[in-house]
């Protein structure tokens, strides 16, 4: 069984599948449609939140350094996803280059991570965009009923229909074309970059030197019980988490962690776009340096204007200001956060549905959802079959506590690409390869060790939740995937044991 599970996919033959005219998208995208892609999901609603909550309660003013330390786990993840997009320009992202790395069966575990972690982080993102969307409708004398806004009722019924509906048009967005999905996302991230400068410039006028003291706050141990609430490494080895300090600027990368993840959504683009070896690697890189520098700046700016015990911990910038008597900018702050959220939402539903599209593909998931629009050239059938699911699941959910999920389904696929290109090095040092990974194997292994850190660091309930839905990923795999598979079916098939599988087979 282990050759049937381990069974790679060669690269050449993944490429050849993406020019199969039925399931075959369509190039539209630059260097610069991917930056804006990656700035897009990556600046949300972490950076205007988390910033007070880790200053407050874990690294005080050096909360900049936090962000710099997630910033440079994910920096060597991202040289890691770049080498892999430029030599693999398949959909897919991290479930593509495992299955070439890897093996079927650690590509479709990969696969089925990635659907939850883009599932769930649509969900969030998008009741998180119906909390702004409604305080602003508030802020204007618009009161939507209780059972439509997420909260139940007199009758006890509850369904965030503003989360639903946002979730329903950026489906149908995302159905007409890349290049459409492209042109809004560039208008709605100017908005979102421009409120975030105004935020840093502006800022940086009421900024007040006594507040950076202690720039590094005293180490206070944390008196946490060991339940599953508390972080893995605590049960396993007994450690005391601490805040502030040097340990508290680790504990708060931990969390900032969550203003990172999105910049692999770029990589599950890679088949639409123009030229990939050579724009791949810019828009991952570059939309993660951009990004890095604004947070860094942000959490400067806002630790500097207000003492980091005085932060608040729901709207931390907005309150800063209010605090040095601009109120103005409250508004203005959550009008860009309620509109940036938009870009986060439908990138991580473009995602999710490039590598549902990538596995149908392959046979893994029904091969009903591998065919392309006629016209669009679009995955239409799992768009529109996610869309509607999650957008049910944004209704009637708040999934604040499975939030969790989405960064350590993230870190897990760090990993994996991590050591695929290591392996896939090894296996295929012939490869044409336009972007390398630079200090294989030393790079590679650093980014696995950072990115098993921060997943240590997270709550023993979310791995708990997180082995079970591994679990049901191993069952629905023997169950369907391993059978239905295209390369098995093709090595069945040279074998004489099966009819060999046709491009266009449905299955």
């Amino acid at each position: 069984m282990s050759s049937t599970v381990f069974r790679t996919k060669k690269i050449e033959q993944s490429i050849l599948d993406t020019e199969e005219p039925e399931h075959a998208l369509k190039k539209s995208l630059s260097a610069l449609d991917l930056t804006v892609f990656g700035v897009g999901v990556i600046i949300g609603t972490g950076i205007f939140v988390l910033t007070g909550t880790v200053a407050k309660n874990n690294a005080g003013p050096a909360v900049a350094l936090a962000f710099v330390v997630s910033g440079v786990v994910c920096a060597l993840a991202a040289l890691c996803y770049a080498e892999f997009a430029s030599t693999v320009p398949v959909a897919g992202s991290a479930y593509t280059f495992s299955y070439a790395s890897l093996g079927e069966l650690p590509a479709w575990i990969i696969g089925w991570d990635l659907v939850l972690e883009f599932a769930l982080g649509t969900a969030v993102v998008a009741v998180g965009w119906s909390g702004y969307v409604a305080s602003l409708l508030d802020n204007a004398g618009w009161h939507l009923p209780e059972a439509l806004s997420g909260r139940e009722g007199a009758d006890g019924f509850g369904f965030d229909i503003l989360a639903a509906a946002l979730v329903l048009v950026l489906t149908g967005i995302l159905v007409l074309g890349m290049k459409l999905s492209a042109r809004i996302t560039s208008l709605v991230v100017a908005i979102k970059v421009t409120v975030v400068l105004v935020v840093i410039v502006a800022g940086a006028f009421f900024i007040k030197a006594d507040n950076y003291d202690p720039f590094i706050p005293k180490a206070q141990t944390v008196d946490a019980g060991a339940d599953l609430q508390s972080p893995l490494i605590q049960l396993m080895f007994g450690w005391a988490p601490s805040n502030f300090g040097v340990m508290g600027i680790f504990t708060a990368a931990s969390v900032v962690f969550f203003a990172f993840i999105g910049f692999d959504v770029v990589a599950t683009a890679a088949e639409e776009t123009k030229n990939p070896q050579r724009d791949m690697p810019r828009g991952i890189l570059g939309s993660l340096v951009i990004c890095t520098t604004l947070y860094v700046a942000v959490a400067v700016v806002v630790t500097g204007m207000q003492k980091y015990t005085d932060l608040s911990v729901d709207a931390p910038l907005a309150d800063a200001f209010k605090a040095t008597g601009h109120p103005w900018f409250a508004g203005f702050i959550s009008f860009g956060a309620a509109v940036g959220l938009t870009t986060v939402c439908m990138i991580l539903l473009l995602g999710q549905t490039r590598v549902f599209f990538a596995m149908s593909r392959d046979g893994l998931l029904p091969r009903f959802f591998s065919h392309v629009h006629p016209r669009f050239r679009t995955p239409h059938r799992p768009t529109i079959l996610l869309g509607v699911i999650i957008a049910i699941l944004a209704g009637f959910t708040s999934l604040s506590e499975l939030a969790e999920l989405v960064n350590i389904g993230t870190l897990f696929a760090f990993v994996v690409v991590a050591i695929g290109v290591v392996i896939l090095r090894r296996s295929r040092p012939e490869l044409p390869r336009a972007f390398r990974t630079p200090l294989v194997p030393f790079l590679p292994i650093v980014s696995v060790l950072a990115s098993l850190w921060l997943m240590l660091n997270l709550p023993a309930e979310t791995w708990l939740r997180f082995g079970i839905w591994m679990v049901i990923g191993f069952v629905i795999y023997f169950l369907y995937g391993r059978s239905h598979s295209r390369l098995g079916l093709q090595e069945r098939a040279a074998a004489g044991a099966v009819p060999k599988p046709q491009s266009g087979d449905s299955q």
